[in-house]
């Protein structure tokens, strides 16, 4: 019988033995036995036991089957009659698998397969060669249908999953603590018996207290809100517990702790075996996220049967030149230590990245995670680099002449990075370029200059906006800088008679157009380039893959140029855009106008200076916006209070301003209807622009000055970045109110304060970054990328660092990976299909 069939045997016994203790006077503790039966016999016909084993686990399944139904006496019988099963079961343990072969093998083969069958490890070494991503997690020691669906909705569904379902924080329980030794103000932990455990009446109010004793002392656990059936319920009097927290000095100088966390207090239940006790006691202790309905010991057994039983099926993959590089160790017995540590490691502090890089365990499993990622990061830019592609010879005149008509110079941030686009265009290696720059850093002049360097070499070019309004936008700034230059540009839009259309897609495909501007139009079927050399995509973010997929593929591997107005912090782009070359525009041109912040609370007067703000500069002949949370009011509880465009817009042109003209802008509004209200704004035809967030990207109107935000605490710092940088646009200064409530969380005020602090859009982004986190910061699910289990680009920018530098040199030393079987496995499993876009921005 093989080694995990006897593990399942240990699991069935002790509760049957647990009731049958004391003349079965426990057998009311032991709660959803059946249940438990179910799971284990269901789990041990998972691991194929012989065909009279089998039999009995069946037997053994239906008997209780009606446990529920029966009297006491008749499961008192039951579970003797169980017991006795279990025992002859264990008794066939070693014998029965040797007896099975032993006929058909010489002696030295019988020798071996005895040593294999009573060997502990023999069962184990075999799930080596299985895929532990296909073994349900229902099928773990403690688990079964009930709580695998729990776990299912936490993300755990296989027993690979529930490897890396990693603990959020430790507990030293090393050194449990005496309470006669216990020092107020610090965090301890103890273990002691409930000696009290009632509601308590004062003269000022009730509370709960829970009274615990360990003979050399006693500390009290002090609850002021409170469920009476609960506490009652959970700690009751004669039960030992352990637990932790900060110790303060009651009323009398006792011993207390305040309010403290169900997941701190675990009660020791009865019966508990040594075995069990060694994984919450005496050592580091980790503690889970939990899932509904398991509690801390539960969850933490569970996790100490997945490690046990699983982690050595984890590969070994990271090559061992570099685990002796980076003083690494190998994966599986890292993913151990992570789960419980051993004696010599050290409490790590997850949110300290020194501690998590000091920890060899903790620090090897976010290498491997950002190693992996990394090299596919690499394995795709490989696919772009061994690409050939056009190579550029342009003459610069055309180039000249669009220099010598700017009334400005251009910044030393520009030249840079027009330096870089043009070495990337003079290589045979097709651009993967990205360029970053702030609201106003001057991306639309970079980006002619390039489609200039294209046309001049005989290429068509490509601007490709998310909207109407920008990539018109794009549009009359290229007609004004290029007036005179004979060349020929055309402007697709969906909005387009047939007619038209017909006269652009002829003048593309036969090459007399050199220049596209246009928005998802252009990648229609019928659009069709002669010659296309450069692809450049404006807020790339706002196109999908394909949609970016498809319009390169217009062309012969032309140089794509992707840009972006949202700042991105470098840690995050070498994670998210690793495959790009990025350049960044951290400049701002000379003359922008200061756009002076103020973060107001919602109230009468403020909003009076706001209003009174927008009509000293309605008066000057400047314009103003006016943004919303919400298009309407909603009945909605989380939203109470919060005031809407759509009614606030009716009371601006009706009461508030009357004499000025007031329009409305919401994302519900027909395409063809927010065109005509952006055009009368930006012709200076509305005074007021009432609007959602459909306004932070793109528009350029100079001559607005104002931005107010209502509900500002409700917004992103991306988001308000985004609409302040709508003004301070022209050569006027300019203003940004944020209104905010009162009720604003924590990290509502430190967004509002940075926003009043800096306008720098960098320094804004890693704040952004760093209250947000990469998932919410990118939004995982569209970034593209594996998911992180453990590593975190914030905390372990140093190992990110170490694992680029490494996975490159890898893919640069062996591009297929040819000599890393197990390496090129692991990667394609954690990137599935993704590398298949590797020549997409």
């Amino acid at each position: 019988m093989s080694e995990p069939l006897i593990e399942v045997l240990d699991a069935l016994e002790k509760p049957l033995k647990f009731a049958s203790r004391k003349d079965f006077s426990n057998i009311g503790k032991v709660k959803a036995l059946d249940q438990l039966v179910y799971d284990l016999t269901l789990k041990a016909l998972s691991l194929q036991p012989s065909d009279v084993h089998k039999e009995e686990f069946l037997a053994l399944r239906d008997m209780f089957s009606h446990y529920e139904s029966l009297d006491t006496e008749s499961r008192k019988e039951l579970i003797e009659n169980s017991l006795a099963t279990v025992a002859k079961l264990r008794k066939d343990c070693g014998s029965s698998a040797i007896k099975q072969v032993d006929k058909s093998l010489s002696a030295s083969e019988r020798g071996d397969v005895k040593q294999r069958a009573v060997s502990p490890q023999a069962e184990k070494t075999t799930l080596k060669g299985r895929e532990i991503e296909q073994i349900p997690v229902k099928y773990v020691r403690g688990v079964g249908p009930r709580i695998a669906e729990v776990l299912r909705k936490k993300g755990v569904a296989s027993v690979y999953e529930a490897l890396f379902y990693f603990p959020r924080r430790y507990e030293d329980r090393r050194k449990i603590r005496n309470i006669s030794q216990l020092h107020p103000g610090e965090r301890e932990t103890i273990s002691g018996q409930i000696v009290v455990s009632d509601k308590v009446r004062t003269s000022r109010r009730s509370l709960y207290q829970v009274v615990i004793s360990d003979g050399t002392g006693t500390i009290k656990l002090v609850w002021f809100q409170f469920s009476e059936r609960y506490l009652r319920a959970t700690y009751k009097k004669g039960l030992s517990v352990i637990l932790s927290g900060e110790v303060t000095l009651g009323y009398r100088d006792e011993l207390q702790i305040i309010h403290p966390k169900p997941e701190d207090i675990e009660v020791i239940e009865e019966g508990e075996g040594l075995d069990e006790q060694n994984v919450h006691f005496n050592r580091i202790v980790p503690v889970y996220p939990l899932a509904e309905g398991i509690g801390q010991r539960r969850m933490r057994k569970i996790m100490k049967s997945v490690v046990d039983d699983y982690s050595q099926s984890l590969p070994n993959f990271i090559p061992e030149k570099i685990k002796s590089k980076r003083k690494v160790m190998e994966f599986a017995k890292a993913v151990v230590r992570v789960h419980f540590p051993d004696d010599q490691d050290q409490v790590v502090e997850f949110t300290d990245r020194g501690s998590v890089y000091e920890s060899l365990p903790h620090k090897t499993v976010s290498y491997c995670e950002l190693f992996l990622m990394q090299l596919g990061i690499a394995l795709k830019k490989r696919d772009v680099t061994q690409m050939k592609g056009i190579v550029f010879s342009p003459s610069g005149v055309l180039t000249k002449k669009l220099l010598s008509r700017f009334s400005f110079d251009l910044t030393s941030a520009q030249l840079r990075v027009i330096s870089e686009i043009e070495r990337d265009m003079r290589s045979e290696i097709p651009m993967n370029r990205m360029l970053q720059g702030d609201v106003g850093s001057g991306k639309t002049v970079v980006a002619l200059i390039s489609i200039l360097k294209a046309v001049e070499s005989g290429y068509q070019a490509v601007l490709m906006a998310p909207t109407e309004i920008l990539a018109e936008q794009h549009l009359v700034s290229i007609f004004n800088y290029l007036k005179g230059m004979r060349l020929h540009i055309v402007f697709l839009k969906s909005s387009l008679s047939k007619s038209e259309k017909g006269a652009y897609y002829k003048a593309l495909s036969n090459g007399q157009a050199q220049i596209a501007v246009g928005t998802h139009a252009l990648i229609q079927e019928k659009v069709d380039f002669k010659n296309l050399g450069l692809v450049v995509i404006d807020e790339q973010h706002r196109f999908g893959v394909m949609q970016r997929a498809e319009l390169i593929g217009k062309g012969n591997r032309p140089d794509v140029l992707v840009m972006t107005a949202t700042p991105i912090p470098r840690t995050l782009a070498l994670t998210v855009h690793g495959d790009l070359d990025v350049s960044v525009l951290d400049e701002l041109p000379p003359g922008r106008r200061e756009i002076r912040t103020k973060v107001y609370y919602d109230q009468k007067r403020a909003r009076e200076r706001a209003h009174s703000l927008v009509e000293r500069e309605i008066k000057k002949g400047r314009q103003a916006y006016v943004v919303y949370p919400m298009i309407e009011e909603s009945e909605n509880s989380d939203f109470k209070g919060l005031k809407d465009a759509t009614q606030m817009a009716e009371r601006f042109q009706n009461e508030i301003f009357p004499n000025f003209r007031v329009g409305l802008l919401h994302g519900r509004m027909k395409p063809e209807e927010k065109d005509i209200v952006m055009r009368k704004f930006i012709s200076n035809d509305l005074d007021i622009l009432v609007s959602t967030t459909v306004i932070e990207v793109g528009v350029d109107v100079p001559n607005a000055t104002v931005m107010v935000v209502e509900n500002a605490e409700r917004f992103g710092l991306t988001q308000l970045h985004q609409l302040r940088g709508r003004v301070g646009r022209g050569k006027h200064d300019s203003y940004c109110v944020l209104l905010s409530g009162f009720q604003r969380s924590e990290d509502a005020e430190r967004r509002l304060s940075v926003m009043e602090r800096t306008r720098d859009g960098f320094e804004i982004a890693e704040a952004d970054l760093a209250i947000r986190g990469p998932g919410d910061f990118l939004g995982t699910k569209q970034s593209g990328l594996p998911e992180f289990k453990f590593a975190n680009i914030m905390r372990d920018t140093k190992i990110l660092g170490e694992a680029r530098e490494d996975a490159f040199h890898v893919v640069k030393k062996d591009p297929r990976l040819s000599n890393y079987p197990e390496l090129l496995k692991e990667v394609s499993r954690k990137w599935k299909n993704l590398l298949e876009f590797a020549s997409i921005s």
